[in-house]
């Protein structure tokens, strides 16, 4: 019985890893469209955001039943009710890379990055996507070192967040009210998408120790349960 509930918990970690990994897709392409005007991949953005719906309700549906069926205690129920709040995370940066491809669709035939700010836009979607797979290989490998990486990059996202709004409240900012509105949101969106990295990253520690410490002292009790 505890085999047959070991593989169940193995299988909500493999199945976290996969809409990681659709999540991970989902905003490199979703960015790419948005820099290029790409209105064919901002498309498969928003059909395939259907499919991580539909992979978290199922996933959600298999920890409710763990929950219901086995009622794990301790690490095991921490594995479960982490699960849960995890795929919720990831279920928005899903839908986080949907609006950015949706604002590439609303946009078109015309560019949705704004002029002068397509090189920092270009840059957030770089990071964004480089937190995305740091994200999964937390995810499948459960190395706490890599939730320092994913804040770091939440940490340059967020000083270009501040230079987007800082270029167009400024005197020098000649764009569009529309131009300003999507500055603005798809700013938001990457700030956003890497905030939830990051919420997920601290879940990660919670799962590991127990505790809702801060980054630092959470991360010390962990290396020092795995010595």
């Amino acid at each position: 019985m505890r085999e047959v509930f070991h593989q169940s918990l193995e299988d909500v970690q493999s199945r976290l890893v996969e809409i990681s990994e659709l999540v991970t897709v989902a905003i490199d392409k979703a960015t790419r469209a948005f820099g290029s005007s790409d209105v064919a991949l901002a498309e498969e953005v928003i059909d395939a955001d259907l499919i991580i719906d539909q992979k978290t309700v199922e996933l959600d549906e298999l920890a409710i039943e763990i929950l219901a069926r086995q009622q794990p205690v301790a690490r095991d129920l921490r594995i479960v009710v982490s699960a849960l709040r995890v795929s919720a995370s990831l279920e928005r940066m899903g839908d986080i890379a949907e609006h950015i491809a949706q604002l590439t669709r609303m946009r078109f035939p015309e560019r949705a990055v704004p002029k002068g700010l397509k090189s920092t836009f270009s840059k957030m979607g770089q990071l964004d996507v480089e937190a995305a797979r740091l994200l999964t290989e937390l995810l499948r490998t459960i190395d706490l070192t890599i939730t320092d990486r994913i804040r770091d990059l939440d940490d340059k996202i967020d000083d270009l967040h501040v230079s987007v709004f800082e270029k167009v409240l400024s005197d020098s900012w000649e764009g569009e009210a529309s131009a300003t509105v999507d500055a603005t949101l798809a700013s938001r969106y990457h700030e956003r998408f890497a905030d939830h990295a990051v919420s997920i990253g601290k879940k990660m520690i919670y799962l590991a120790t127990g505790d809702w410490a801060s980054h630092g002292e959470a991360f010390e009790e962990a290396q020092a349960a795995n010595a």
